[in-house]
């Protein structure tokens, strides 16, 4: 099978594929004529015991120590209910924390910071794990940018299809070709400038092992 049809099969992004692979966790043949990737029913299987695994929130080097043998299933899942467990007491901490700021009817300027972060500190100190939104927040990051990119590339390729239907209209009177050649040529390297510069941004923001194996 191709790539795209595991990605179909399996319900597995390409993209997470190809890093499964990079981490070790996937080793498809390779077609001796084209040299491409051919997925055969062992790997379908093995992606599917990713996606669970990884679904249930154990981390890549849990599965790869399962898959060399280096564990059971059940000495896997032992280790991770300990973890789930730990996670259990860091959210009842965390909702405990947020009960009793419930009660406060101050404006957020009033909120004295200082004091509850202290009192953080001291639970972090005892072992309390608080949540990092930041990592939630990491997909509302890719809008802006490729905001910014749309609007900048609409107006490009604007100016581009107004240059074209004017020399459509009035050949005649028209530019010379070369320099209209490069007025048409000045609007697509911006757009082109701004899908690179795109891409580079997204591959800044998308950095990660989390961020990038989760997304299904």
């Amino acid at each position: 099978m191709k790539i795209n049809e595991v990605e179909t099969l399996v319900g597995i992004t390409k993209k997470n594929i190809r890093f499964y692979e990079k981490e070790g966790l996937l080793a498809p043949g390779r077609n001796s004529d084209n040299g491409y990737r051919e997925y055969g029913e062992q790997e379908v299987t093995a992606l599917k015991q990713i996606k669970l695994l990884r679904k249930l929130g154990l981390p890549l080097e849990e599965i790869r120590q399962m898959q060399t043998g280096g564990r059971t299933v059940g000495d896997a899942m032992a280790r991770h209910l300990v973890t789930l467990e730990r996670d259990r007491e860091n959210l009842e901490q965390a909702m405990r924390l947020c009960g009793e700021l419930k009660d406060c009817q101050h404006p957020l300027r009033q909120l004295d910071a200082d004091r509850i972060l202290s009192r953080m500190e001291t639970m972090e100190q005892g072992g309390t794990t608080f949540m990092n939104k930041q990592k939630g927040d990491v997909r509302g990051r890719y809008a802006a940018p490729a905001l910014a990119a749309a609007v900048i590339i609409l107006l490009m390729a604007a100016l581009i299809a107004l240059m074209a239907w004017a020399f459509a209209v009035d050949p005649v009177g028209a530019p010379p070709l070369p320099l209209l050649v490069v007025l048409v040529a000045l609007p697509a390297v911006v757009i082109l400038g701004v899908l690179l510069a795109l891409a580079q941004r997204w591959k800044e923001i998308g950095k990660g092992e989390e961020d990038e194996a989760r997304k299904y």
